[in-house]
C-alpha cells in the first residue's frame, strides 16, 4: 500500500461513504450496494480500489463476499495527520481565547451602558 494509493482511494466521496459504512461493521457487497445507492458493478469497482489501497479486507462467506475495514492504514493516516491536528487545535485555542476576550469587552460595554438606579 502506498500513501498515494491511500489518498487516491479516499479522494472519492463514494469510497469515503463505503469506508464510513464499514466503520460500523463488516458488510456483504449487497448491503453496501443498497446503502450507497450505486450499481453492483460500480460498487465492486470502488471496493477493488479500497482493497488495493489496503483499506478493506474481504472474506468469502458461502456465496457472499463480506468486506471489513482494515484499521492499519487508518492508523497510519491518523499518525500522519497528528502534527496538522496539533496545528489546528492551537489555532482553535487561539480563536477561543480571542472570543473570550471579545466577550469580556462586550460585557464591560454593556455594563457601562446599563442605567444605574
Amino acid at each position: 500500500m502506498s500513501d498515494a494509493a491511500l489518498w487516491s482511494a479516499l479522494a472519492d466521496p463514494h469510497r469515503r461513504a463505503i469506508v464510513a459504512l464499514l466503520l460500523e461493521r463488516p458488510r456483504p457487497v449487497g448491503e453496501i450496494v443498497e446503502a450507497c445507492g450505486l450499481s453492483q458493478p460500480g460498487t465492486s469497482k470502488h471496493l477493488k480500489v479500497l482493497r488495493e489501497a489496503g483499506l478493506v479486507r474481504v472474506r468469502q462467506d458461502a456465496q457472499r463476499r463480506v468486506y471489513a475495514l482494515d484499521p492499519a492504514p487508518i492508523a497510519a493516516l491518523d499518525a500522519w495527520l497528528a502534527p496538522y491536528r496539533r496545528l489546528w487545535n492551537s489555532s482553535l485555542d487561539a480563536l477561543g481565547r480571542r472570543l473570550d476576550e471579545t466577550s469580556d469587552d462586550s460585557d464591560d460595554r454593556r455594563e457601562s451602558l446599563t442605567p444605574k438606579d
